[in-house]
């Protein structure tokens, strides 16, 4: 596991958008920044389930979150435009996006995938944080230190039957980030990278591996110290890295 203990301030004065806010890992990360001072932007699709983060934060005394309801599978590109466009009349600039959200689609052979969930998939895990950066990122120009981070898996990294999409999807978002890395290095002060958080208690790790115990593996809070350096200061010169929450 990444060992980091950050300030209880460390996150003071940021605001962060986390995707897939609602559970798992994006909850777990959007409670994490809040704790350590950070306005957080939750987007999700689910209401329901962002309220609810929202609530939690809102009774721990943390800076008030906002909620911005978005589902990626229907979104239109404007639609990320009007997004930033609030962030900006709200907040006038961005520290931190974290890109959590994704679709597992079908474990199954290539030849066997639906076309339909194939479009699905990349759609939520490739198109939707590529529009969504692009749009934010005239916002996180203005913020003096910015981090994004892409969530990666390690099937991203190295491919592995059946896993069709979802594998394609995380290893285009690779090469999104290094090229990305690349273009902001130079004029910015934003960073990109990506960050596999391995094997977690998920509902997406259950419904990837039906039969494991779910309890012999790390929840989603015991990886966030490398989600709090990814968006704190310390992270700074850091870019154009894969990143792995678990040794």
């Amino acid at each position: 596991m990444f060992n980091y203990t950050p300030s209880p301030t460390l996150l003071t004065d940021r605001i962060i958008l986390v995707t897939g806010a609602g559970d798992g890992i994006g909850r777990a990360a959007a409670k994490s920044f809040a704790a350590h001072g950070a306005t957080v932007i939750l987007l999700g699709r689910t209401i329901k389930k962002l309220e609810a983060v929202y609530d939690e934060i809102e009774q721990a005394g943390h800076p008030q979150a906002a909620i911005y309801p978005m589902n990626f599978e229907g979104a239109h590109p404007n639609d990320y435009e009007n997004l930033a466009n609030t962030l900006e009349t709200e907040f006038g600039q961005l520290n931190g996006l974290l890109h959590n959200a994704s679709l597992l689609g079908t474990l199954t052979p290539l030849e066997h995938y639906d076309i339909k969930q194939w479009y699905q998939v990349m759609q939520v895990n490739l198109n939707a944080p590529f529009l969504l950066t692009r749009a934010c990122l005239g916002l996180m120009k203005r913020a003096q230190d910015a981090s994004i981070v892409f969530t990666s898996s390690s099937v991203g990294r190295k491919a592995r039957a059946y896993w069709g999409a979802y594998s394609v999807s995380k290893f285009a978002t690779e090469g999104m980030m290094q090229i990305l890395a690349n273009e902001v290095e130079a004029n910015t002060n934003i960073r990109v990278n990506t960050l596999n958080p391995g094997a977690t208690r998920t509902a997406m790790r259950a419904a990837a591996y039906p039969g494991e115990d779910s309890m012999t593996l790390p929840s989603p809070e015991a990886i966030m110290p490398l989600y709090l350096y990814m968006m704190g200061p310390d992270s700074r010169q850091l870019n154009g890295q894969a990143l792995n929450a678990q040794d």
